[in-house]
C-alpha cells in the first residue's frame, strides 16, 4: 500500500512540475516572445535548461527551507498528506494554466503547506508572516519602478538602445526543422544595437528562469522529500523534466497572455520589464524568500504600460527624438511661427493606455493570480480539517 501511495505521490509531483513549467515560462520569456526576439519553442528550450541548472545548484537549499522551516514538526509530512498537498497544488496551478493565466507557484505551494500546518497545529506563523509581507511589497515595488521608468526615462532608454519600436514580422531567433536535427537561425537585424538588445532581453529571461529553478523546484518536490522516502537528487531531475514538458506544451498559453494580450511589448520595453523583475526576484531569493516572480513580472508590465500612457511629452522631447506624438494646441499666432523661446504652451498627446496594456486582460490576470493561491489554501485546509481520511 505504501509503495502504491509513493508511486501516486511521484506522479502528482510530476503533475505539479508540469504546471510550474506552464506558469513560469511566461513571466521569464514572455517579454522576449512578445517582442518577437525568440519564438515559443526557443523560449521553452531555454526555460528547460536554465530551470534545471537553478534546481540542481541552489534548489536543494530552498527544498530544505520549505520542507523544514514553515512547519515546526516535519513528521506532519506523511506519504498521504504530502500526496494530498501536491495534488492540491497541481490542481490549482492547472486551473490558472487552463485559462492562460500564469499564477504564482510559490504562493500556491506555500498556501497549501501552510494549510496543512494550520490544520495539524504545527504552522510557524512568524515564518509565514515574513514571506507574506514580501509577497505584498514586491509587486508594488515592481509596478512603481516600472511606472517611473515608463513615465520619465523610457524614451531616453529607447533612444540610447536605438531599437525599433515596431514589432518584427518574425522572431529574431527561430528554429528551422529541416535536416536531421533542428538548428537555430538568426534573422537579419537593423544593426548591432538591436542584436545586443535582443541578447540582453534573452539573457535576463534566462536569469529569471534560473531564479525560478532555484525556488520553484521546491514547490514540486519538497512535500514528497520531507517524507524521507526518496533521495533529493532523483526528485530534482524528475521535477526539472516535468517542468520542461510544461514549458513546451501548456506554457504557450501563458506566453501568449504575457507576451501579446496584456501589452504589445517592443524590445526596449521587454528589456525594462525583464531587468526590473529579475532584479527583484533574485534579491528576494538571495535572502531566502520564495519569490513570486509571476506577479512581480506581470505588475512590472502593467506599471510600464501605465507609466508610458500617463506620460505627456513636450516639444523639447520631440526635438530629442523621444516619442513622436501629435502636437496639439496653438504653436503660432496669426499663422506665424514663434521662436523657440516664446511663451507658447508645449503640449502633446500621450499614447493611449489601451495601446500599451489591455485593461480587461490585466484585470483578469490580477484576479486569477490571487484566486488560484486562495483556492489551494482553502482547499487544503478543508481537506485536512474536515475530510476524515486526511484529518489531523
Amino acid at each position: 500500500m505504501s509503495a502504491l501511495l509513493l508511486g501516486v505521490g511521484v506522479l502528482v509531483a510530476l503533475f505539479v512540475g508540469y504546471n510550474i513549467g506552464g506558469s513560469t515560462t511566461g513571466p521569464a520569456f514572455g517579454p522576449a516572445v512578445g517582442a518577437d526576439v525568440i519564438g515559443k519553442g526557443v523560449a521553452a528550450a531555454l526555460m528547460s535548461v536554465c530551470f534545471a541548472l537553478g534546481a540542481l545548484t541552489v534548489g536543494p537549499e530552498v527544498v530544505h527551507t520549505l520542507a523544514g522551516d514553515l512547519l515546526r514538526d516535519q513528521s506532519v509530512f506523511t506519504l498521504r498528506s504530502s500526496t494530498a498537498v501536491l495534488l492540491v497544488i497541481g490542481g490549482s496551478l492547472f486551473l490558472g494554466n487552463y485559462v492562460g493565466i500564469p499564477t504564482s507557484t510559490s504562493m500556491t505551494a506555500v498556501g497549501a503547506v501552510a494549510a496543512l500546518g494550520f490544520a495539524a497545529g504545527e504552522l510557524d506563523r512568524s515564518v509565514l508572516s515574513e514571506i507574506v509581507t514580501w509577497w505584498l511589497v514586491a509587486p508594488v515595488v515592481g509596478f512603481w519602478v516600472a511606472a517611473v521608468v515608463g513615465r520619465y526615462w523610457y524614451p531616453r532608454l529607447r533612444a540610447w538602445l536605438a531599437l525599433e519600436e515596431s514589432r518584427r514580422e518574425r522572431p529574431l531567433v527561430r528554429v528551422v526543422s529541416s535536416g536531421i536535427t533542428p538548428r537555430p537561425v538568426v534573422e537579419s537585424t537593423d544593426g548591432r544595437r538591436e542584436l545586443s538588445g535582443a541578447v540582453t532581453v534573452v539573457a535576463v529571461g534566462c536569469l529569471m528562469a534560473y531564479a525560478s529553478g532555484t525556488s520553484n523546484i521546491a514547490n514540486a518536490v519538497a512535500p514528497l522529500y520531507a517524507t524521507g522516502e526518496l533521495e533529493l537528487d532523483p526528485l530534482l531531475l524528475l521535477g526539472s523534466a516535468a517542468v520542461a514538458v510544461g514549458a513546451f506544451t501548456i506554457a504557450r498559453r501563458t506566453l501568449e497572455t504575457l507576451g501579446n494580450d496584456i501589452t504589445a511589448l517592443p524590445l526596449p520595453a521587454a528589456i525594462v520589464v525583464a531587468v526590473i523583475s529579475s532584479a527583484i526576484v533574485v534579491s528576494l531569493s538571495a535572502v531566502g524568500i520564495p519569490a513570486s516572480f509571476v506577479i512581480v513580472a506581470t505588475m512590472s508590465i502593467v506599471g510600464l504600460g501605465w507609466g508610458r500612457a500617463s506620460r505627456t511629452p513636450t516639444l523639447s522631447d520631440v526635438s530629442r527624438g523621444e516619442d513622436a506624438p501629435t502636437v496639439v494646441g496653438a504653436l503660432t499666432a496669426d499663422g506665424e511661427h514663434d521662436s523657440p523661446t516664446s511663451n507658447t504652451q508645449e503640449t502633446a498627446d500621450a499614447p493611449e493606455a489601451a495601446s500599451l496594456f489591455n485593461p480587461s486582460t490585466t484585470a483578469r490576470v490580477v484576479v486569477m493570480q490571487n484566486v488560484v493561491p486562495l483556492v489551494a489554501t482553502v482547499g487544503a485546509f478543508v481537506l485536512f480539517e474536515f475530510v476524515p481520511l486526511f484529518r489531523y
